[in-house]
């Protein structure tokens, strides 16, 4: 198929081909829908373009952050639409960054929908302006979960704003490469039991690294000691971080023995295949709870910031912020999880069909914003 034979161009921009996993999954669900929908060319503003070929059945891949303005110009101009998300993009320092794409759409006349996207921390007022100027000149905004509508509305966003789900939740299983649980060390004969740990950054200012790092080991433990459990760590970012903070917590296990950390390079959805062999989940971060609710996994999340809270609100599960959960807490909570796992995969399996109903509702907004702007 031709240039001129596409009947949209679109550019997707947002923290793609940094190879968070969490983010890929995203990307992939955007890019599936469009493709079974529509026949569009499709562009990706990256941060590592040749990452975002090889994952993605994209048209374009861009590494936007090499471009000078101009150039990025003339590559947005050629536009039907730029979507912006989705994601937690929206937070002090990182926002503007983000927004570059959108804000030089909005000056070409290209329409721009904010997607799916989450929001916060945004507390330095600069930035807020910035957010409040580029979002309130969009065609449309949707984010993930309640708590991004009130932050942008706490930082004067005047658009309508509309909540659906994260994109992810539609993410779909891949085969995984053969062998993949032996070459792991995973062993079947007993529970298995899937970690997450992040690092403390920008996106999660309050969080103490000491403090988890801790609470994430005694953990560990008391599901070796408890259950027989072998314990999985999953790195979602497939970076150095990840790796690092992951090992850092079964430095401090009294089982170390007993805990291992993912060495593969998966996609999403080969971890979402991977996660659905484990019995029970514990973790940190958004997308390892999202595809554990895909894989019927019960787990006990962590939230660390309120892109968490916000989904355990959404699949009907409490927990406290991690900066207010002591050891004795978690694990009597762990504890009372186990006894109760076939009750939490009952409910998650409720749960699941609507929130994947209300991430399909972006790209039904998306869609009718196309056919809006270019009938026919």
């Amino acid at each position: 198929m031709t240039r001129n034979q596409y009947k949209y161009r679109i550019g997707i921009t947002g923290s793609y081909g940094g190879l968070n996993l969490g983010d890929e999954a995203i990307l992939q669900s955007i890019v599936t829908q469009l493709r079974e929908s529509t026949e569009a060319e499709i562009t990706v503003f990256s941060r590592d373009r040749e990452d975002t070929r090889q994952r993605h059945a994209v048209d374009h891949a861009i590494s936007t952050r090499r471009l000078s303005r101009d150039e990025l110009s003339k590559l947005v101009e050629g536009l039907d639409l730029l979507i912006v998300g989705g994601g937690g993009l929206l937070f002090d320092a990182e926002a503007r960054t983000f927004l570059r794409e959108a804000t030089l759409a909005q000056e070409l006349g290209v329409p721009v929908m904010v997607y799916a996207i989450g929001a916060g921390p945004l507390r330095d007022a600069a930035v807020q302006t910035a957010v409040r100027e580029v979002l309130d000149r969009t065609e449309v905004i949707t984010v993930r979960e309640a708590a991004a509508r009130q932050v942008l509305e706490e930082t004067g966003v005047r658009h309508d704003i509309q909540v659906t789900a994260d994109p992810a939740l539609l993410l779909k299983p891949e085969p995984l490469p053969r062998q993949a649980l032996a070459s792991e060390n995973l062993k079947q004969d007993g529970p298995m039991v899937g970690m997450s740990v992040r690092e403390p950054g920008a996106a999660a200012p309050d969080v103490s690294q000491d403090v988890y790092h801790q609470l994430l080991a005694n953990a560990a433990d008391y599901m070796v000691d408890r259950f027989g459990a072998q314990v999985v760590f999953i790195p979602m970012e497939r970076g150095v971080l990840d790796m690092q903070h992951s090992h850092a917590v079964i430095s401090k296990m009294l089982c170390p023995q007993s805990a291992t950390v993912l060495k593969g390079e998966y996609t999403s959805g080969q971890l979402l295949t991977l996660i659905g062999h484990f019995d029970f989940a514990v973790g940190m971060r958004l997308h390892f709870l999202i595809l554990a609710a895909l894989g019927r996994v019960p787990f006990v999340a962590l939230p660390y910031a309120t892109k968490v809270g916000g989904f355990l609100e959404q699949i009907g599960a409490e927990m406290p912020p991690i900066d207010r959960v002591n050891a004795g807490r978690l694990l009597a909570h762990i504890d009372r999880s186990w006894d109760r796992r076939r009750s939490l995969a009952n409910r998650i399996d409720r749960t699941v069909p609507m929130l994947q109903d209300r991430a399909r509702e972006s790209h039904r907004i998306l869609m009718e914003l196309l056919q809006r702007h270019h009938p026919g």
